[in-house]
């Protein structure tokens, strides 16, 4: 389309100028690079353009025919490069945010948003929901550029993260469980309870909610497997297993019928912002820095200085699916 364009563009300039002179001059060429053209385009089309002698350039009957179409044909081209640019510079100026579950805890979305727009005032955000099979909330894939996910992650090496929040972790029972009347529940009352699992993408993730580090080997009963909170709460008000739960995700399943309870002998959950190490691009970097800030200057839920990239993996991590 660039050649095909330019000798339109060529050809409708002369059209309009009857000159070609003035034509090359408007076209900022010489004059014969501009004829040269004109006849590679005759050629082409097998036909002449314009009738030429010492004292004036007329069209053609063909010359007349294409000129509407060449017009039209450069306007709708104009446009669509316009259109093209356009949407080019909405992308480097969209963000795509990737969540298995709601990060809004104490306003930490709101934080790192507010500190995002005053370094880029024109950013637009795209958050993005993802199911629970996807332990990356779409980093892996390249559906999200920068992701709120629970550690620990899978091919760890390549994704940098900061954590943004640190929370117990809490066991989800059905209201008539036979625990569900103490205040606390140790985690060796649990072993022997079939649990509900992330589905076997979630990869180490559905290990850590699991808790296989707790168990000092013995291997997890499943009762049944989820990839979402609606799921979630039916397994559990449907007798099919109790789960382990970040302590503020705990809202989304005690809707009736199911109790949460503190549990002894776990590691606490860490929500982290991730992204992937190499990518340099100057969106994804400010992301970091406004969480960073976010998170640096006691902003909602800060983890007391626990906030450092993370690098290899790091468990210890947290399920607020």
């Amino acid at each position: 389309m660039d050649a095909l364009g330019r000798d339109l563009r060529y050809f409708v300039a002369v059209a309009e100028e009857l000159h070609f002179t003035r034509a090359a001059e408007r076209l900022f060429i010489s004059q014969p690079a501009l004829s040269k053209q004109i006849r590679m385009l005759e050629r082409y089309l097998g036909a002449s353009l314009f009738e030429r002698n010492r004292r004036e350039v007329r069209l053609t009957p063909v010359g007349r025919a294409l000129l509407p179409h060449a017009r039209r044909v450069l306007a709708e081209w104009d446009a669509a490069r316009e259109a093209t640019e356009r949407a080019k510079a909405e992308q480097r100026a969209t963000l795509v945010v990737g969540m298995n579950t709601s990060p809004g805890r104490g306003g930490l979305l709101p934080a790192i948003t507010s500190r995002l727009t005053a370094e880029v005032p024109d950013v637009r955000l795209m958050l993005r929901q993802v199911s629970w099979d996807d332990s990356t909330a779409g980093l892996a894939n390249g559906s999200s550029d920068v992701a709120f996910v629970w550690l620990p992650l899978g091919d760890a090496e390549r994704y940098t993260w900061i954590v943004v929040a640190a929370e117990p972790r809490h066991v989800a029972l059905p209201r008539t469980h036979r625990l569900a009347s103490r205040e606390t529940v140790d985690f060796a009352d649990l072993l022997d309870e079939p649990f509900l699992a992330l589905p076997p993408s979630a990869g180490r993730l559905r290990d850590y909610w699991l808790a296989l580090d707790a168990r000092g080997g013995r291997p997890p009963v499943i009762g049944a497997e989820i990839a979402g909170a609606d799921e979630t709460y039916e397994a559990l008000v449907g007798g099919y297993g109790v789960c382990l739960l970040a302590v503020r995700n705990a809202p989304l399943v005690t809707r009736g019928g199911v109790v949460t309870r503190p549990v002894v002998g776990v590691s606490p959950s860490r929500l982290a912002v991730t992204w992937h190490t190499d990518d340099r691009r100057p969106l994804v970097q400010a992301y970091a820095r406004a969480v960073r800030l976010a998170v640096g200057d006691g902003g909602p839920d800060s983890p007391d200085g626990d906030s450092a990239d993370g690098d290899n993996g790091g468990d210890g991590a947290g399920f607020g699916r």
